[in-house]
């Protein structure tokens, strides 16, 4: 019996009692990868992004394991109802327009001190001055740099949109701003290198591809560690006592770790290994998070229909960012259809031992993502589910 198949029997056994569709954590799975990230993070403590795990249960086992320090949320509604749940260091990791939001948090002098909220330009300040409503207290802010790579003149760019900042003038200037207005205090930097940490450089079948990531990725690698050391340099002048910078994500943990720079590491998909991480030769993960569809219909030969599935991930469209049908092995999507909202056919000779009722296994392409989709996460230990908890959207949340 191959890993593969034995795995499938433990969770056929765990979930036995259990109607699909339905989704699982193996904790087993889970805390190797976190093990395998702190290892990687080489002494530098790893901020768990929140928008890739979406359990507060999990959040908390992360952050119970030496290595990890902070959450990184990714709206300030999560963040503030994480505050209020107990994390006492929440980054925000992307500029908000929540007014309402905003009002709360510069009133609740707990949700000031404990939330750090992002922005790269002087507007997003005075959108936070407008919705105060009288609220006094000091906002704690994190400029963010843009980490693109650009070429021949910046006529190529390669990399995210995100942040309009990209010098060290540009984000010192921006940092001179903050200090001299009331209400604000600069305590972080942060950096994302997602064309590093989120590209996969070992694609199946892509040989060509794939060295041209490597060759993309080390060149920005490169660039990115000077500019970074740089655009910290020029920050302390302006604020000595900053508190952190952070960089990284899954995909480049032991890059960003090596910088002098940088203090901390920001990565959460690590914990789950979605699909989207299989592609990488500096790390191999664990897959931890997956989720079953109950075949419903046995429609010919070498093809089953499972329930639903049709779950894709957020950025460009294509078929990576469909899940993939993983247990049992040699299942693969009917090209005319693929996955579809309601029935999603499946092809292949695994096909012809399943009977209505057995469940197919899936991964997800993208990590918490899949918790919009599940309100609980079972979890699973050896061959039993030992706990269940709940995600954001089965505690009521969804936030975006």
């Amino acid at each position: 019996m191959t890993a593969r198949a034995a795995d499938r029997a433990r969770y056929d056994r765990a979930t036995a009692h259990l109607d699909a569709p339905v989704a699982i954590v193996d904790l087993e799975a889970f805390d190797a990868n976190a093990d395998d990230l702190v290892r990687r993070a080489g002494g530098k403590p790893i901020r768990v992004a929140g928008k890739s795990v979406r359990c507060r249960a999990l959040l908390e086992r992360a952050l119970a394991r030496d290595g990890f320090a902070g959450v990184m949320s990714f709206t300030l509604a999560e963040s503030l109802w994480l505050a209020r749940s107990g994390f006492e260091d929440v980054l925000l990791g992307y500029p908000s327009a929540d007014r309402a939001r905003y009002a709360e948090l510069t009133a609740d002098p707990k949700l000031a001190s404990a939330v750090t909220v992002m922005i790269d330009d002087p507007a997003q300040l005075d959108l936070i001055d407008a919705a105060r409503e009288g609220g006094r207290e000091v906002v704690r802010v994190c400029l963010e740099l843009d980490t693109s790579l650009r070429l021949f003149g910046g006529r190529v760019r390669i990399g995210a949109r995100r942040s309009p900042l990209h010098s060290p003038a540009e984000v010192a200037d921006l940092a001179r701003a903050v200090v001299r207005r009331p209400g604000f205090e600069v305590v972080g930097l942060m950096a994302y290198e997602g064309h590093v940490a989120g590209v996969g450089d070992a694609v199946a079948g892509r040989p060509l591809r794939s060295r041209a990531v490597r060759l993309m990725q080390a060149a920005a690698r490169r660039e990115l560690a000077e500019r970074r050391a740089a655009v910290v340099r020029a920050v302390r002048a302006v604020v000595p006592d900053l508190e952190f910078v952070n960089g990284g994500g899954t995909g480049s943990v032991q890059h960003t770790a090596a910088e002098e720079a940088v203090t901390e590491i920001a990565a959460g998909s690590g914990l789950y290994v979605p699909r989207l991480f299989d592609n990488y030769t500096s790390f191999r993960g664990r897959p931890a998070a997956l989720f079953a569809q109950p075949v419903v219909r046995r429609p010919g030969v070498g093809a089953v229909a499972v329930l639903g599935g049709g779950y894709p991930a957020s950025g460009a469209p294509g078929a990576d960012r469909l899940p993939v049908p993983y247990l049992p092995e040699g299942l693969r999507y009917d090209p005319q259809e693929g996955a579809g909202e309601v029935q999603t056919p499946l092809l292949g000779p695994p096909a012809d031992d399943l009977l209505i009722g057995d469940k197919v296994w899936f991964r997800h392409a993208k990590a918490g993502e899949l918790c919009e989709r599940f309100d609980a996460l079972h979890l699973v230990e050896g061959d039993a589910v030992t706990a269940t908890v709940p995600t954001y959207r089965g505690e009521g949340h969804t936030f975006l």
